[in-house]
């Protein structure tokens, strides 16, 4: 039995060799990482300076938040990264294009199956033309019991099968960066979330401390007005001011809310089953630094950057797997059949069967769908890079935008201060002058007013420079994964 095997294998053998000769021929093109950018920053000409607290070329020693110095807000995130719901749709995209590529892989190794059966058999002997055979029925029935191998191996004759592996391995790769992105992106918006609690709740302290002056100055108002020391429309003027200033509170406390809802469900929680904490801005440290990369590292670090980077990687793939299917396919099979009428019998020499072969398909006529399929893929490329082009110039944009954002934030800051510290100053004199009878109440009003909305804007330049420092930090691809217990 081995040696009419062998002499089987050595009558395919030279067919096999010179097909796996060609296994080093891939058709299609290879893929080449785009050029990184030569640009040294993102600043157009005439654009401000970078603030002080930015630095280009660096990046972050580890979570990028832990610059803001809270340790609420490092609670939340660690939640967030491990509960929200979004990371875990990614997680499981990830897994299961993982599991494509393991697939795929599989193509490149023999395929082999086991098989059995028994079954019950009639044979008519009379219509092959036999009968009256002595002791045998024209019908005779019987037993057949059978076990078997067989084997086909797709032989890589274009390297069609590992542009498929190339193209599940791309795809998967894009996958994990794309999972990374969605991190990035939850930890910004967990940040946002907590920055913006604390600014409204500084809002709404100022505005509740402005209440507070109002209701003084009407006091003082009616009690003017008693005496007869001021007019009646005095203290509507102060009645109509404190109403103005009550109705603040509604919008901000329902923006509160809101904020703390939406933080909830980020770390993957009902409103009614988590409660956010009560973050502060003095709670939250300004940066020291803020590590920005050259154009030449966001390229490298972004992950959206680098998810696009692998769909063009993949799509360049799928060139090669379409120029495979316009080549010759062959395919080399094999089966080892053991069939015997009584199981006794089934493993005996005269019960064994087997078959070795080599199959070729070359496509002739398709109607032109393989050359059409092939041209689809050369434009779906095409536009992959395109894609890739314009992740990359829009994350320049971004970085671009909120490097001016906060020097127009400092600068915003520093004139919101000067304009409070120069309220707060005219208030004062205009207490002076009405206690000592020298000014009428409706001045007191109006520098109160004044000085009411400077502390208001003050409060909203503070908050916008903490909310465009956080989006700095994601548009510059910082680091997002949780710090090492």
């Amino acid at each position: 039995m081995m040696s009419r095997t062998l002499r089987a294998f050595n009558t395919v053998l030279p067919a096999v060799l010179a097909v796996v000769a060609l296994d080093g021929c891939m058709v299609g093109p290879n893929f080449h990482r785009p050029d990184v950018p030569a640009d040294q920053g993102f600043a157009m000409t005439g654009d401000k300076a970078a603030p002080a607290d930015v630095t280009l070329g660096g990046s972050t020693a580890g979570p990028w938040w832990k610059a803001f110095q809270s340790a609420d807000l490092d609670r939340t995130m660690d939640q967030a990264l491990a509960d929200n719901l979004t990371l875990t749709v990614a997680d499981a995209n990830l897994r299961q294009a993982h599991a494509a590529y393991s697939a795929a892989r599989g193509g490149l190794y023999p395929q082999l199956d086991a098989n059995a059966g028994v079954q019950r058999e009639r044979i008519n002997l009379a219509s092959f033309g036999f009968s009256g055979f002595p002791g045998i029925p024209n019908n005779p029935e019987f037993n057949l019991y059978s076990v078997g191998l067989t084997a086909s191996y797709a032989l890589p004759t274009s390297g069609g099968i590992r542009r498929q592996v190339e193209e599940a391995a791309a795809r998967a790769q894009a996958e994990g960066f794309q999972a990374n992105a969605a991190a990035l992106t939850l930890t910004g918006e967990v940040a946002t979330q907590a920055a913006t609690i604390a600014a409204l709740r500084a809002e709404i302290e100022t505005a509740e401390a402005i209440l507070v002056d109002d209701r003084s100055n009407l006091d003082l108002a009616r009690r003017a007005e008693q005496v007869g020391g001021v007019a009646q429309g005095q203290r509507v003027n102060a009645q109509s001011q404190l109403a103005a200033d009550e109705a603040l509170l509604p919008p901000l406390r329902q923006n509160l809310a809101t904020a703390r809802h939406a933080l909830a469900l980020l770390v993957g929680k009902a409103p009614a089953d988590w409660t956010a904490p009560d973050f502060n801005l003095a709670d939250l440290k300004a940066p020291a630094i803020i590590p920005v990369g050259l154009p030449s590292d966001l390229v490298r670090r972004r992950p959206d950057i680098l998810a696009a980077e692998a769909q063009l990687h993949a799509a360049t793939a799928d060139i090669g797997v379409a120029t495979a299917r316009l080549y010759p396919t062959i395919n080399l099979t094999g089966s080892l059949t053991q069939s015997a009428l009584t199981a006794g019998k089934l493993f005996d020499y005269p019960a064994t069967a087997y078959a070795l072969g080599l199959g070729l398909t070359q496509p002739i006529f398709d109607g032109g769908r393989l050359r059409s399929e092939r041209r689809e893929t050369i434009a779906a490329r095409q536009a992959a890079f395109a894609t890739y082009q314009m992740t990359v110039l829009r994350a320049f944009g971004q970085v671009a935008d909120l490097l001016q954002a906060l020097s127009h934030d400092d600068e915003a800051i520093a004139a919101q201060t000067r304009v409070a510290n120069s309220a707060a100053v005219g208030l004062k004199l205009a207490r002076a002058g009405y206690s000592e009878g020298g000014y009428a109440l409706l001045p007191v009003l109006d520098a109160e007013r004044t000085y009411n909305m400077a502390r208001r804007q003050l409060v909203q330049a503070q908050a916008q420079r903490y909310l465009d420092s956080i989006q700095l930090f994601i548009a510059a691809g910082a680091d997002w994964t949780k710090a090492k217990a």
